[in-house]
């Protein structure tokens, strides 16, 4: 397979993730959102959206797109180890704290968005800085409230092990770091970083270790 990315993409980085936690190896085909190589004709010939990540799959199933049909793509095709609790209460749980980043947090944070604040709208970086920090709060608030709630919790979001509600929030800390927001508001999901940060298959997904990070 071949994983098209930028290591600093959030949603890069959280299929990066799931990637490592299924065992699964991809050529790295970085795509350099800074110097805008998403947009141009090559990229655009490989995905019409011009965003990361996009998966080459080995087999049939062609090119996917979209980090959140990529995931679950692998969860069907690879259910091993699973990102997702048996019960259906469990894994509405676990998709409610994944899209509280996915559809709330990252889409009016990500590069594009503060690209039109900045140029299309005349928002200095304070304003900008503001804007990410709003959505950031409000999110980890909701998502700190319901880690707090669960009291059948182990180390990481969901239950003992990492599930697809790790997956998503870990990218959004290190977005969140990046923006300069004080985690130390938030600890449980300061908690549940840390232990995911002790496994290798979030260690080898981090942004900074990433072929194009240099």
């Amino acid at each position: 397979m071949k994983l098209y990315s930028f290591f600093r993409s959030g949603t890069s980085h959280r299929l990066r993730i799931a990637l490592q936690l299924k065992g699964l190896a991809c050529d790295y085909e970085a795509v350099d959102l800074r110097r805008e190589q998403h947009l141009g004709a090559a990229y655009k010939a490989v995905h019409p959206q011009g965003l990361v990540p996009a998966l080459q799959t080995d087999g049939d199933d062609g090119l996917l797109i979209q980090s959140p049909a990529i995931i679950e793509w692998l969860e069907e095709r690879h259910p091993q180890p699973p990102l997702l609790p048996t019960d259906p209460a469990g894994r509405a749980r676990v998709r409610a704290l994944a899209a509280i980043v996915g559809c709330d947090i990252h889409p009016v944070n990500n590069r594009r968005i503060l690209e039109a604040l900045r140029h299309d709208f005349g928002a200095d970086e304070a304003a900008v800085q503001r804007w990410c920090t709003t959505w950031i709060v409000a999110g980890f608030d909701a998502i700190e409230a319901l880690l707090a709630a669960d009291a059948q919790r182990g180390d990481f979001c969901f239950g003992h092990t990492p599930t697809l509600a790790d997956v998503y929030l870990v990218p959004q800390v290190e977005s969140a770091r990046r923006f300069q927001v004080d985690l130390s508001r938030w600890p449980l999901i300061g908690a549940v970083d840390a232990a995911c940060a002790r496994l290798a298959a979030f260690r080898d997904a981090a942004p900074a270790v990433q072929p194009d990070a240099a």
